[in-house]
């Protein structure tokens, strides 16, 4: 499997920038078309594993669900906040919900049987997905020619 790179976040070649001055096509720009609050994602294929990175500041590791199936990675996470402030006088109540969900494609050379190290820290959710044994990339043999 190669790495892809593919990111819909900031898509320069839109009608934002090609059409600056047609106001009409303003508002069609894929900005506001497209979730573009997806997180960003990193996929990395090493000799042994491959390695997932998800950039999502502002989680808690208890937000997030993480789940494989024949078919591929999922990851979701939810995270609801309340704050009620009451003084004499005044009552203010503000409320946030952030959630996303991301699903990747497995190959058919990551082991399903063996467990996927997951790790959240510093904003950035970090996987390593096991290869098969045979699909493992041997290193290079030498042969000496006589």
């Amino acid at each position: 499997m190669a790495l892809i790179k593919f990111n819909e976040r900031f898509p320069l070649s839109t009608s934002v920038f090609n059409n600056f001055l047609n106001t009409d096509d303003f508002f069609n720009d894929d900005f506001f078309a497209k979730d573009s609050l997806r997180p960003a994602m990193n996929v990395k294929e090493n000799q042994n594993d491959f390695e997932v990175e998800l950039a999502a500041p502002g989680f808690a590791k208890e937000d997030f669900e993480v789940t494989i199936d024949n078919n591929g990675l999922h990851i979701s996470a939810d995270k609801k906040e309340e704050n009620e402030e009451k003084e004499e006088g005044y009552l203010r109540k503000e409320f946030s919900y952030k959630s996303f969900k991301r699903s990747l494609r497995l190959p058919e050379n990551v082991n399903l049987d063996k467990k996927v190290k997951a790790n959240y820290k510093n904003g950035v959710l970090k996987m390593n997905l096991l290869k098969k044994e045979e699909a493992k990339v041997l290193p290079k043999k030498v042969i000496e020619v006589s």
